[in-house]
């Protein structure tokens, strides 16, 4: 591996050119007509969007390396979709807001910051490498919080929840790190 390559691998990790797929049930349907994202909690607009309105947000792209709790890192993936700095304008957080709690279809919750989630690299994606995001790598739309192991980046997302105060999500609750960095091999609970 070249040098430059090896700074971008957290310790502890290895590089696959493959995507693994890791998720706890089962692929959940989609059904457009059907489907929303909803923001609420400390906002002061409370936001539901169907998903052609989704579509219609301006559109971000990032190329960002990702890395799984599990052990493997893949690099230089491209994703395409909606900041996060674009759906928090349209709810415009209270001052107070200080964490957000990532709802997805199946009951899957995950926790973060909301300087986290603000970072430039975060993106709401429903693209993937210039296609439609698969099914089992989050379709309809998937968070992608890139510094942070992958259990932050949520799968088929449904909701933004503001909070003054942190609150574990799914995988937290079951003893993995709050704060998953992957550079310091935050992987579980001290």
């Amino acid at each position: 591996m070249s040098e430059e390559r090896q700074l971008r691998v957290p310790p502890g990790q290895y590089v696959t050119e493959d995507f693994p797929v890791l998720h706890v049930g089962s692929i959940p349907p989609f059904d457009r007509q059907r489907w929303d994202l909803k923001i609420w909690g400390l906002v002061e607009t409370p936001v539901q969007l169907a998903y052609d309105e989704l579509r219609a947000l301006p559109v971000k792209e990032v190329v960002v390396d990702i890395h799984c709790v599990t052990g493997w890192s893949k690099l230089g993936t491209r994703w395409k979709g909606v900041s996060s700095q674009e759906f928090l304008r349209l709810a415009r957080p209270k001052p107070e807001a200080a964490y957000v709690l990532v709802h997805c279809k199946g009951s899957y919750t995950t926790n973060l910051p909301l300087e986290a989630l603000l970072d430039d690299s975060v993106v709401f994606a429903y693209g993937y490498e210039g296609e439609d995001l698969l099914p089992e790598y989050g379709w309809p739309l998937r968070l992608v919080v890139p510094k942070l192991y992958l259990y932050k980046s949520a799968k088929w997302v449904r909701g933004l929840e503001l909070m003054a105060e942190d609150r574990s999500g799914f995988w937290e609750q079951r003893g993995y790190h709050n704060d998953a960095d992957p550079w310091k091999e935050e992987r579980y609970a001290g």
